[in-house]
């Protein structure tokens, strides 16, 4: 099978662990170049990928909010997390499938993290195990997916919105967690939260080159671009604080920054 069949065949997996190890195999046989990038097929897009049974998904505003300083809240806090890490998993696979005729890169790349949040993926719900849950025990919502089908018409709106402000707010996120975290006493998720942090800024970095890179090839100018696209797709408001320097190790340029600095 070439590459639009094998990300057809991970984002149909239903059940994670099946969706995982296929995310794996695929990375793997790219990699050594046993998979034909045919990267001019159109392929049929995949508007509603495999998911299991649970969690239920519910409305966002209906997940219910706890505490992190109690063991329960700790563990809904860790599902919500694992459940951001499997849709980023199906999002970074769409990013690669949807969209034909872009260069070999773009689809190396996406296909990098979608290897990198399968271990997240793995890390998080491993980590679940040992305080006696899995993933699907908590209710959750399907907002990051809904941006994807927002998204799905246009690359450069995609790598705007779903790298550069959703994956970005993880970045700005992710000290006020690793705190309550350190705070609960729970080393080995603020270990891997490190592995995580680290590969998003990674991810954001990646978005951030195929979204200037798109915006180039059309003569658009990068900067005025994004801020357009966050009042036209009527995007999730950039609230503070934010994480100035990952996001400029994710590619935020100095006037980008200096612009989030006056919200």
């Amino acid at each position: 099978m070439g590459l639009p069949q094998r990300l057809a065949e991970c984002l149909h997996a239903r059940q994670p662990a099946d969706k995982v190890a296929y995310v794996h195999a695929l990375q793997a046989d790219w990699l050594t170049g046993r998979v034909a990038a045919d990267v001019e097929v159109i392929r049929a897009p995949i508007d509603a990928p495999g998911q299991p049974d649970c969690p239920e998904l519910i409305p966002p505003q209906q997940v219910p909010r706890r505490r992190a300083d109690t063991l329960v809240g700790r563990v809904a806090l860790i599902h919500a997390l694992a459940h951001i890490e499997f849709n980023a998993i199906n999002l970074a696979l769409d990013a690669a499938h949807r969209f034909a005729g872009l260069p070999l890169a773009y689809y190396a790349d996406w296909l990098q993290v979608a290897d990198e949040e399968a271990l997240h993926f793995e890390l998080l719900n491993a980590h679940l195990a040992t305080l006696g849950h899995t993933y699907g025990d908590f209710s959750a919502h399907n907002g990051l997916w809904e941006m994807a089908l927002k998204t799905a018409h246009d690359p450069l709106v995609r790598m705007a919105l779903v790298p550069r402000v959703l994956e970005a707010r993880g970045l700005d996120a992710a000290p006020l967690i690793v705190s309550k975290l350190k705070a609960a006493q729970d080393l080995r998720m603020v270990e891997i939260l490190g592995v995580i942090e680290r590969d998003e800024i990674g991810h954001v970095a990646i978005g951030s080159h195929w979204f200037d890179y798109l915006c180039r090839a059309r003569g658009l100018e990068p900067e005025a671009t994004f801020r357009q696209l966050l009042v036209d797709y009527d995007a999730p408001p950039l609230k503070p604080p934010f994480n100035l320097e990952a996001r400029r190790k994710a590619g935020f340029s100095q006037p980008e920054l200096d612009w989030l600095s006056r919200l």
